[in-house]
C-alpha cells in the first residue's frame, strides 16, 4: 500500500523522526502556507498530545476537521484522546474511519496502532499492526511500530532487528535510523553510533543527524565528540537558542571555554538576558581568568537575567570570581548561599574557612573549620591537624585577643594533636604539633612541657632513617638544646651543659653550617664551659 503522502512535509518526516520540537515550529510555518492544513494540524496534535497538552492537541485535531470534515487523521487524533478515558467510544470512533474505502488502508491502521500505543495500551497496538501486517509486510512504517511496540516492552534487541528491517524496504526511513541508535544508545553504543553514520551518508542533508550524534556522545560524556557533531549541527544553521546552550554546554565540559564564550556570545546577542547564556559567559571568562569582564558578566547573570534560577555552581563560581579580587566578605556570602543551595556540599565550609583566613579572621576561620569537621562521621588526621593548626595559629597570632582566649586556643590544638598522634602512633606529625602546642604554652622554656614530645618525635623520625625527615630532627635538637642550656644555667649543671652540646652537635652533623648550632657551641665552649 502506498503511503498517506508520496512524501512526507520536513515538519512531519522531523516529527516521526522523533524531534518533536524542531517540527512544531516547521509545522506551524507549513500551517501558514496552508499546505496539506488538515494533516499538518494532526501533526500538530499528535505534538502536543506527547506534550501532555490535551487541551492543545484537542484544538489542533479539531482545526484540522475545519479544513477537512472527513479527515480521517484527525478522527483518529479525537479518538486517541478518549482512549483512557472513554476506550468504547474510542474504538468506535477508529472503526469508524477504518471502515469502506480506509479498510485496507494501512497508514491509516497504523495510525490507529500508533494512537494506541502513545496510551500505552500494547496489546491493542499489537493488534491493529497485525492487521497492517496481514495487508502488506514489505513496507517500512510497518516495522517501524513494530520496532516502537517492542522497544514499549523494553527488548531493544527486536526493536532494532524491526527498524532495520525497516530501512531494508526504505533506505531513507529517516526514523528508523534515528529510533534505531535510540533503542541501542546504552545497550550497544558502537552500532547506534555505526546507524547514525549510515544516516548522515544516505542523507547527508538530513542536520539532525549530527544532533542525534552529538546528543548520543554527550549522554556518554564523550564531549569531544559530542562538540564536534553539534558544531556540524550548528553549522547548518538549523538551529534554536536551546541548541546552542547545548553546544555552549558541551564545549564548556570539553574545557573549550573560548569557544563556549563565543557560542554564549552568539546566543546573548539573540537575547541579552537569557541566564544560562549569561551563566555560560561567566563561567568560561572566569576559567579564561579574564575576571573583569567575568565580573560584568556575574552581573548581568545575577542582576539582569530574566526568570533565573540559580544553582550551587553559580553561587561557587561567583564565590571563586569574588575571591580573585579579593572581595573576602562577599565571596564568602556567596559560597555560604551555594550550601543553601545544597546541603550536603559541607566541604565548601574548608574554602570558607580560608576565606576567613585571608581576610585576617581567623576565629571564623576556627568555628568555620571546626563545623566541618563536626559533620564528619569520621574525622581524618588531616582534619584534625588542620583543625589543630587553626587553634595553634591563633593562639601564637598578634591579633588583639586576651592572653587567656590564646591560651585556650593552645590546650584546644594540643588536645586535637593528641587525638592524631593517637590515630597514627607510628607517625611523628600528631606528637610532633603537640611538641610545638606545648613549646607555645610554655614561651620561656622553664617548664619544659615540650620536651617529652620533642624527644618522641626524635624517635619516631630516627626510626625512619630517612633523609627527609632532617628538618624534624633539626627543629627538635634546637629545643632539647636550648632546654638544656636553661636548664644547665638555672641548675648549674655541667650535665646538662653537656647534653645542650650534644644536642647542638647532632644539628651540625645533618646541617655543618647551621648558624643557630654553631652560636650556641661557641658560647657553651667560651662562657659556660670556664663556669665549671
Amino acid at each position: 500500500m502506498s503511503p498517506i503522502q508520496a512524501k512526507d512535509s520536513e515538519g512531519i518526516s522531523f516529527f516521526k523522526a522523533g524531534f518533536p520540537k524542531q517540527a512544531k515550529s516547521l509545522l506551524f510555518q507549513e500551517l501558514k502556507s496552508n499546505t496539506n492544513s488538515a494533516e499538518t494540524c494532526y501533526f500538530l496534535g499528535n505534538v502536543y498530545f506527547g506534550e501532555s497538552k490535551k487541551d492543545s492537541a484537542l484544538y489542533y485535531y479539531n482545526k484540522g476537521l475545519s479544513f477537512d470534515a472527513m479527515s480521517a487523521l484527525n478522527n483518529i487524533g479525537l479518538a486517541k484522546l478518549q482512549i483512557k478515558s472513554n476506550p468504547t467510544q474510542a474504538k468506535e470512533a477508529i472503526d469508524n474511519v477504518l471502515k469502506g474505502k480506509n479498510k485496507k488502508n494501512v497508514d491509516l491502521i497504523l495510525e490507529a496502532g500508533r494512537a494506541y500505543l502513545e496510551n500505552g495500551e500494547l496489546v491493542a497496538a499489537n493488534d491493529y499492526l497485525t492487521r497492517a501486517q496481514n495487508i502488506t509486510r514489505k513496507y517500512a512504517p510497518v516495522f517501524v511500530l513494530a520496532g516502537d511496540i517492542f522497544e514499549a516492552k523494553k527488548d531493544a534487541g527486536q526493536a532494532c532487528s524491526m527498524y532495520q528491517q525497516a530501512i531494508y524496504f526504505d533506505a531513507n526511513c529517516r526514523e528508523a535510523y534515528i529510533k534505531y541508535a535510540r533503542a541501542y544508545r546504552d545497550v550497544n553504543t558502537a552500532l547506534a553510533v555505526e546507524m547514525l553514520e549510515r544516516l548522515k551518508v544516505q542523507e547527508p542533508g538530513f542536520s539532525l543527524a549530527n544532533k542525534e550524534l552529538a546528543d548520543l556522545y554527550y549522554s556518554k560524556n564523550d564531549f569531544d565528540k559530542a562538540s564536534a557533531s553539534y558544531g556540524d549541527y550548528i553549522a547548518s544553521g538549523n538551529y534554536d537558542s536551546d541548541d546552542l546552550k547545548q553546544y555552549a554546554m558541551t564545549l564548556f565540559l570539553n574545557k573549550n571555554y573560548a569557544k563556549s564564550l563565543e557560542i554564549a556570545q552568539i546566543g546573548l546577542k539573540l537575547n541579552s538576558t537569557d541566564p544560562a547564556f549569561n551563566r555560560f559567559a561567566m563561567y568560561n571568562y572566569i576559567e579564561l581568568k579574564r575576571f573583569d569582564e567575568a565580573a560584568v558578566a556575574a552581573d548581568l547573570f545575577f542582576n539582569k537575567s530574566k526568570n533565573a534560577q540559580f544553582s550551587y555552581f553559580d553561587y561557587t563560581y561567583n564565590g571563586a570570581l569574588l575571591a580573585e579580587q579579593k572581595k573576602y566578605p562577599e565571596a564568602i556570602a556567596s559560597f555560604k548561599k551555594a550550601i543553601e543551595v545544597d546541603s550536603t556540599k559541607t566541604n565548601l565550609l574548608t574554602t570558607i574557612s580560608d576565606l576567613y583566613e585571608k581576610s585576617g579572621d581567623q576565629l571564623g576561620a576556627i568555628q568555620t573549620y571546626e563545623s566541618y569537621v563536626n559533620t564528619l562521621s569520621k574525622q581524618t588526621p588531616d582534619q584534625l591537624i588542620e583543625l589543630g593548626k587553626k587553634y595553634y595559629n591563633f593562639g601564637n597570632s598578634q591579633v588583639a585577643a586576651t592572653a587567656a582566649s590564646k591560651t585556650a586556643a593552645l590546650v584546644k590544638a594540643d588536645s586535637l594533636f593528641a587525638k592524631v598522634a593517637e590515630l597514627e602512633p607510628d607517625n611523628y606529625r600528631g606528637v610532633c604539633w603537640r611538641a610545638r602546642a606545648n613549646a607555645a604554652l610554655d614561651p620561656e622554656t622553664t617548664k619544659g612541657i615540650a620536651k617529652p614530645y620533642y624527644e618522641k618525635t626524635v624517635e619516631i623520625c630516627l626510626s625512619k632513617a630517612d633523609e627527609r625527615y632532617n628538618p624534624v630532627l633539626v627543629e627538635c635538637y634546637s629545643y632539647l638544646g636550648y632546654w638544656y642550656l636553661i636548664s644547665g644555667e638555672k641548675n648549674k649543671s655541667n650535665a646538662d651543659y653537656d647534653k645542650s652540646k650534644e644536642y647542638w652537635n647532632k644539628i651540625l652533623k645533618i646541617d655543618p653550617s647551621n648558624p643557630t648550632a654553631t652560636k650556641a657551641l661557641e658560647g657553651l665552649s667560651g662562657g659556660k664551659s670556664k663556669k665549671r
